[in-house]
């Protein structure tokens, strides 16, 4: 081979490197732009998932004292720490939410708004305990009044089902109804529907359960036998709405196996290693976020996401699920009163710890 021809052999090979290396740089750099874009989009869905309701500007000043909360002194120079300091969050069960996924689950149409489910969550300081407080549906309480977000508010009313105050002032009225008969300030509150439960069962591959008992209920549609079962989403959700299939059919045998749920989700989330599969993170999260509703100090995901790493310490084996102590109303049979000084000694407990 002659110089000549080596130098153009030289020079085609090095237009070759330089074409292959603008092919690999344009593709690295189309691969960048295209995952920056659909993580922009991911996180752009998350929060668009997201409603937020402004309980304080609603409810204003006349309401129990917020607790004084501590950051965690572990953290680095460019996070801020987490937060430890206990937490009050009440979570709402609610067939709210219209359309036909919802429809076809069993829940509510447009015109029909209930929130059969309330639990007040009960973090400890420390965030590596907790206490769920179930409120039954059917327990008669004197409803506050409650403004409206079209203007106005809702009149005072005694003797009334607790589930009323959702229905009458949505969660603004549920919020202040929990505060008036509990005297602790809901820090947070946290709204899921009908099929944003079931959605979040199934892209966690499940929950296993055991019923003590058989379960035979045709308003749930749910039959099972005594034992450990694993329930998809639509299973789990029949469970959490079955009543008359378990007990003497009142509100406080579905109240059991909500709070068998509960623990049975905070196991099945501790056992899924989410960070090794991000398909598999994005659908949990976008099923745990979607139609869901907060208060506006939670309405992001990155709001929900601190909230989430602050509890990394706290396991379904420190989570005491406990029901509000209720007696039969004296004037019917059908509804239950709080039973006192129980139920006073319970909620003034959550304050002092």
């Amino acid at each position: 081979m002659t110089g000549h021809d080596a130098d153009a052999h030289g020079h085609g090979q090095r237009g070759r490197r330089s074409r292959t290396l603008r092919a690999v740089g344009l593709t690295l750099a189309v691969t960048l732009v295209l995952g920056a874009a659909v993580a922009g989009w991911a996180y752009w869905h998350l929060n668009d998932n997201i409603t937020g309701v402004d309980l304080d500007t609603a409810l204003g000043d006349d309401r129990p004292a917020r607790a004084v909360t501590t950051p965690s002194p572990s953290g680095t120079a460019s996070a801020a720490p987490l937060p430890t300091g206990a937490l009050n969050i009440l979570v709402l069960g609610s067939d709210s939410r219209s359309g036909a996924e919802n429809q076809e689950l069993g829940g509510g149409d447009s015109t029909g708004a209930r929130s059969d489910t309330a639990m007040v969550v009960h973090l400890d300081a420390g965030r590596t305990g907790a206490t769920v407080v179930s409120i039954p549906r059917d327990t008669l309480v004197t409803r506050p009044s409650c403004p409206l977000a079209s203007g106005g508010s809702t009149a005072e009313a005694y003797g009334v089902m607790f589930n009323t105050a959702y229905a009458v002032g949505g969660p603004v009225c549920a919020v202040k109804t929990v505060e008036s008969m509990t005297n602790v300030r809901m820090d947070h509150f946290v709204e899921v529907g009908f099929s944003g439960f079931a959605k979040l069962v199934d892209a966690l591959g499940g929950v296993t359960v055991t019923t003590e008992e058989d379960i035979d209920d045709e308003d749930s549609h749910l039959h099972l036998a005594a034992g450990t079962h694993r329930l998809d989403g639509t299973r789990a959700l029949a469970l959490a709405r079955t009543r008359h299939g378990v007990g003497d059919g009142s509100d406080l045998g579905r109240i059991g196996l909500q709070q068998t749920l509960v623990k049975a989700l905070l196991e099945q989330i501790s056992a899924t290693d989410l960070l090794t599969s991000p398909t598999r993170l994005y659908s949990v999260a976008d099923a745990a976020t979607d139609g869901l509703t907060t208060d506006t100090g939670l309405d992001s995901l990155a709001e929900l996401m601190e909230l989430a790493q602050s509890l990394k310490g706290l396991s379904s084996a420190h989570v005491t699920t406990v029901t509000l102590p209720v007696a039969t109303a004296p004037t019917d049979p059908n509804r239950v009163v709080p039973q006192e000084p129980a139920a006073t000694a319970l909620w003034t407990s959550l304050d002092q710890t």
